[in-house]
């Protein structure tokens, strides 16, 4: 049995958290298929956008109950191994260089935080819970820290992490996690407007732009220098930028439209 479910339409990768009996909570086996799912991923140059969702009443409840109850057990090390895993899992999701947007609706708790954190753009409907609730458990939202720090507003996230209160949808936009709130029912058409946005935009600049975004974060000043001028001057020079820039001058519209 599959818990990450796959469908692809019109370019589109959409990818569904497929266990709605336990409001698609974490698993061992659900961590692993979506890192290999988003390597996989990854490598599709056919695909222009990948779409996040759950499955049933929730987009995901953070950690299972059964996996809760085998980490009591675990040694230090054991949780240690465990973690890491779930940091690949995000670090690899954060790492495709396809736009990935994320349709959250019912509840997104502990770990369902991290999967919004990665995602590059997020719709959330009215009504939406969300919630740290590492810290009511006595333990620390560590792992999905690194990539809620690199999208959310520090002074707006912080508190939300360290208190653990529940929060709505309007909370989560104010502190950069969601995007955009529309009502109950109406995420599927949002998202729908903002894959067309990226199929208006070169599929190869897309990618680019977005491992420039990614790799900037760990650049000095001076190799931002160097990495942002060597881009720009290979993506005038490319198929897809002479395409681009020669269809706007000539008043037409760009190949990768017509696709």
């Amino acid at each position: 049995m599959s818990f990450v479910v796959v469908t692809e339409m019109n370019q589109v990768a959409y990818v569904k958290l497929h266990r709605p009996d336990v409001r698609n909570a974490f698993n061992p086996e659900m961590i692993e298929e979506l890192t290999n799912t988003f390597r996989n991923l990854n490598d599709r140059k056919d695909l222009r956008a990948v779409v996040l969702q759950g499955e049933g009443k929730a987009f995901c409840a953070g950690a299972d109950l059964n996996w809760m109850r085998e980490m009591v057990q675990f040694s230090f090390e054991q949780n240690r191994q465990d973690s890491l895993k779930l940091f690949n899992m995000f670090e690899t999701m954060a790492q495709c260089l396809l736009p990935v947007i994320g349709m959250v609706h019912g509840a997104a708790f502990g770990g369902a935080l991290g999967l919004i954190a990665i995602c590059d753009e997020v719709i959330a409907e009215e009504g939406t819970q969300f919630c740290f609730s590492e810290v009511k458990l006595g333990i620390a939202p560590a792992v999905i820290s690194s990539f809620v720090n690199r999208k959310a507003v520090p002074g707006k996230v912080r508190p939300l992490m360290l208190s653990g209160v529940v929060f709505n949808p309007h909370v989560a936009q104010q502190a950069g996690l969601v995007t955009d709130v529309v009502p109950v029912g109406e995420g599927h058409t949002a998202v729908q407007k903002i894959v067309h946005n990226y199929m208006q935009c070169g599929p190869e600049a897309v990618r680019e732009t977005k491992k420039l975004l990614n790799d900037l974060n760990f650049m000095s000043w001076s190799q931002q220098k160097e990495a942002t001028t060597l881009l720009i001057a290979e993506r005038r020079v490319s198929a897809e930028g002479q395409e681009g820039l020669k269809s706007f001058l000539e008043k037409r519209e760009p190949s990768w439209r017509s696709l």
